[in-house]
């Protein structure tokens, strides 16, 4: 269809002010963090959409999804802007972003009940506030929670900093309404467990967008108990002494919220002023006091069982101060973007992937030989390290973090280094057995991946695409690779 056509057919449906076809805005909204220094650069390759979409309601999501499976029209869902893997690049010409902007409303908190039901627009910010009136808190905070959405973050199988405490996203999540592309609005209901046949939660939870629009969702809530906080930090040899304390307090049956370990390089963006060129491992530890004085004690016997590799204990002022300035706000996006105009150099690219416990250091020290050998710009590197966050009973994670000098045209940046970076991490992963994509979800630059990240099991993948989204409507080249979509990230 022509996009004029398209937009007078729009106003038919949505009032003027629920359509937004300023170019400025649809520029910003033609890529998303990925592509953030081309796009301060004023170099997209990327089409614009021909419209933002603001419904007001679950209708009108079913509305504005049934016209564009009727058209063939791209639908790219869009909550608060933070995804970081390509998930809200456009790779159409013809294509719509619905964005959950006026799904605002905090529709109940049941403290008996321990759960919270918002709509998909409302910030996680938002509820976390509310929540912390009734001394009750959400467990989750991913560094984008001053922004994120609700809806953004179930689609993206969101993790946050306390996860290894209260979980990713998907833990929380106990019901969720979500619309299909042929307008069909589908409610799960909200029970604590059932056994009904597969859990069909996970059809929408982690979708990216690409098999449906989530609207609501009703999450787990949890008591807060800010005043029985504990912060524990060392200094230690090692990233593998690091990993291995991780493991000896989680396999023990502890849950600190926080739990991380550093490789020296990446400790020195965060920890220059009391690292002395070591690796770091800190812990919070958070609930009621006899929980948190029994895992500050399983914390210090793990660090005693690994006393060789330890080299000090740091002030846990230190490790507190920090974490009270680890999120980001709007305007430090802002800033971030403002800054790439003038400034030629990267920082904080990350990859993060998954495995076992045993398997995590291999794949840390592989990756770091590799890149340090093959990457063909490796002198243009500032940085590169990694940190584990996120810990389970039988593994944790890596956040690979890399920063290099941009010598080259803004449009190339991403072929030139970022690409071949992430090549190397998610070859040695999937090597490994490990999962190329712990949180920030595989978008449209990991894609190309997607059929070995999941080997046999992709059939059932791909049936789910087939089932929900046959015209493929639904996000463009997000998780399912598209050989036409490959062009913009060559």
């Amino acid at each position: 269809m022509d996009s004029k056509v398209v937009l007078e057919q729009l106003k038919g449906m949505l009032t003027v002010d629920q359509i937004n076809t300023d170019q400025d805005d649809l520029y910003d909204a033609a890529a998303d963090r990925y592509k953030k220094y081309a796009k301060a650069r004023k170099v997209l390759n990327v089409p614009s959409p021909i419209a933002i979409v603001y419904p007001k309601d679950t209708q009108e999501v079913s509305m504005l999804l049934s016209y564009c499976n009727e058209h063939g029209i791209n639908v790219i869902p869009r909550g608060g802007k933070t995804a970081t893997e390509g998930g809200l690049e456009n790779w159409k010409e013809l294509t719509i972003v619905i964005d959950a902007l006026h799904l605002d409303s905090i529709c109940k908190i049941d403290t008996y009940n321990s759960q919270a039901t918002v709509q998909a627009g409302v910030p996680l910010q938002v509820l976390e506030d509310e929540l912390r009136k009734v001394g009750y808190t959400t467990g989750h905070s991913p560094q984008s929670k001053p922004v994120a959405k609700y809806g953004g973050l179930v689609a993206t199988r969101s993790i946050g900093q306390f996860s290894t405490l209260y979980g990713g996203i998907e833990d929380m999540v106990v019901g969720l309404e979500c619309v299909f592309p042929d307008g069909q609005i589908s409610r799960i209901k909200n029970v604590s467990r059932r056994a009904g046949g597969p859990d069909i939660r996970h059809i929408a939870i982690g979708n990216e967008g690409a098999l449906c629009y989530i609207t609501e969702v009703t999450v787990k809530i949890f008591r807060y108990f800010p005043e029985n906080n504990k912060f524990l930090g060392y200094l230690v040899k090692d990233v593998e002494t690091g990993i291995k304390v991780l493991r000896e307090v989680i396999v023990n049956g502890f849950r600190p919220s926080v739990a991380r370990t550093y490789s020296p390089e990446d400790a020195a963006q965060h920890f220059y002023h009391f690292y002395e060129n070591s690796c770091v491992l800190l812990f919070m530890a958070e609930g009621p006091k006899g929980i948190v004085s029994a895992t500050v004690n399983a914390i210090e016997e793990a660090v005693e069982t690994y006393k060789d590799g330890i080299i000090k204990q740091v002030d846990s002022q230190l490790i507190e101060d920090w974490f009270n300035h680890l999120n980001w706000s709007q305007q430090d996006i802002d800033d971030e973007m403002l800054g790439m105009i003038d400034n030629d150099s990267h920082a904080g690219y990350t990859t993060e992937i998954s495995a076992d416990w045993e398997t995590i250091p291999k794949i840390y020290d592989a990756v770091m030989e590799r890149v340090r050998n093959e990457f063909e710009r490796a002198e243009d590197l500032t940085m590169l390290g990694g940190h584990s966050s996120h810990s389970y009973l039988n593994g944790t994670n890596m956040y690979f973090v890399y920063n290099y000098k941009i010598l080259c045209e803004p449009e190339d940046e991403l072929i030139i280094y970022h690409h071949p970076i992430q090549r190397i991490i998610v070859e040695e992963t999937l090597k490994a057995g490990g999962s190329m994509c712990h949180h920030h979800g595989i978008g449209k630059y990991r894609s190309e991946w997607t059929r070995e990240e999941h080997g046999s099991a992709y059939y059932m993948l791909e049936k789910l695409k087939q089932a929900f989204d046959p015209n493929g409507i639904m996000n463009y080249g997000t998780i399912f690779p598209q050989e036409e979509g490959m062009k913009y990230i060559q």
